[in-house]
């Protein structure tokens, strides 16, 4: 969702700062070698190359649009049967009709070993079954498609690695989560419901690890993300007196259109900081409004010559912990509630997704990961600025396990007609994931 792999150049905060130079103490070490049974996980994820990349094939060529049920669950059960016949136990959770989404595949194997971990994946995209984008389409070392990078690379990366664990008997004894959920592209509501599945395997966890495309950085090396901004919004409403348009300013007031206006510019000229973020998507304003929630659209109706009485704002908000978000909105409510003559308002707001702060311990998981892959000869991984990624599953597990996205298949053009994916870089991120879950569940 909203996932760009590109490189850039951000404006980074002084919590993200202080992370980033943590990671820099460490990431210096001399790397260790791999220990033979590590060779032997590396040697079983590159015999099954070719494999891999069949199984991708397959799932890309099934649409998974979020609103093809048929499609999801056709994903979800090749899937399914891959996870089955490692050991998994596996199972279809289905969510009620009224949602209007097809459900989850979950699928564990209950041990006593090692960490308990939880793997995230989803099985929907954004093209729905009559996007006209070609399903696989295969040139040289990329294949564009529906989805190829966003995420069925990264499912496929999860079941690999996976299997190479299971090749060499150290599967054996884990404790091991996976969630593939149906809905990603568009969770259905209620989200207490849509992310009931995922909530309760992360409160059964120590740990979570998301496969969203691995993003990269200015010098084109692989990167984790250890936070992501929440994704919410608010709406603004605005009254004032109606009268006559010549006596604006005076003892009708400044009407509803123009409180709107001092409002969204004292926001713009008060409240920007680093990974902070609120976008007035659209505004109505007159003498009769109406809203359309599910369409995001407007009707406004005004004469020149009449004050409007009313005025409405719809707005996206983003913030990188709870405590930016909550500073930014009490600032918002102060200003809303400093009114021009004649006018009043009022704000409220609602979050649908939650954020993934960038904490110590997020950065911990990080190290292990970038260890496993520099002992793998593939390089360092450092952390992506939070603040330049989308929204994700991974935010609803945040609050109760350190957590991990990014370290799924790297392409360019998610969501777009110009979606791929670097072939090679499914087996680079499997086998970092095999290296690192094998040393997670020692």
């Amino acid at each position: 969702m909203s996932k760009s792999h590109k490189p850039h150049k951000p404006r980074t905060s002084l919590l993200t700062m202080t992370l980033l130079a943590a990671l820099g103490l460490h990431t210096a070490a001399k790397a260790d070698d791999l220990s033979p049974t590590e060779q032997k996980i590396v040697a079983a994820v590159q015999a099954r190359s070719d494999a891999a990349l069949q199984l991708l094939e397959r799932s890309v060529n099934i649409n998974s649009g979020t609103l093809n049920h048929e499609g999801v669950r056709a994903v979800g059960k090749l899937y399914r049967a891959e996870l089955d016949g490692l050991g998994f136990k596996t199972s279809w959770s289905d969510m009620p009709a009224a949602m209007n989404r097809a459900g989850h595949l979950l699928a564990e194997r209950e041990g006593t070993q090692g960490k308990r971990v939880l793997l995230i994946g989803h099985l929907d995209t954004v093209f729905e079954k009559d996007s006209p984008v070609q399903l696989w389409d295969r040139r040289g070392d990329k294949v564009r498609g529906q989805g190829v990078n966003d995420m069925k690379g990264g499912d496929v990366i999860i079941i690999e690695a996976l299997r190479a664990l299971h090749a060499i008997g150290a599967l054996d004894n884990t404790r091991i989560q996976v969630i593939f959920s149906g809905d990603e592209e568009s969770a259905g509501h209620p989200i207490a419901t849509s992310r009931a599945d995922l909530i309760n395997a992360a409160k059964r966890s120590d740990l979570a690890l998301a496969f969203e495309g691995t993003s990269l950085d200015s010098q084109g090396n692989a990167t984790g993300t250890i936070g992501r901004r929440a994704s919410g919004g608010f709406v603004l409403d605005v009254k004032a007196k109606q009268g006559h348009s010549a006596a604006v300013f005076g003892h009708n007031g400044y009407g509803a259109i123009y409180e709107a206006a001092r409002i969204l510019n004292s926001f713009r000229e008060q409240l920007i900081e680093p990974d902070l973020t609120f976008n007035p998507g659209n505004i109505v304003g007159g003498t009769e409004i109406s809203y359309d929630n599910q369409g995001s659209k407007g009707t406004a109706f005004g004469k020149t010559n009449v004050i409007a009485p009313t005025a409405q704002v719809h707005g996206d908000l983003r913030y990188l912990t709870a405590e930016q978000g909550k500073r930014a909105a009490d600032r918002m409510r102060d200003i809303v509630a400093k009114n021009l003559p004649g006018t009043t308002a009022s704000i409220s707001f609602y979050e649908n997704y939650p954020p993934m702060s960038p904490t110590i311990g997020n950065l911990a998981l990080l190290e292990i990961y970038s260890k496993a892959s520099k002992d793998a000869g593939l390089g360092a991984i450092a952390p992506f600025p939070p603040g330049l990624r989308g929204a994700g599953d991974i935010q609803f597990v945040a609050p109760f396990v350190d957590s991990l996205d990014g370290l799924g298949a790297t392409g360019n053009g998610a969501h777009s007609p110009d979606e791929d994916l670097d072939i090679k870089s499914i087996q680079r991120a499997t086998i970092r994931t095999a290296i690192y879950l094998y040393r997670l569940t020692r």
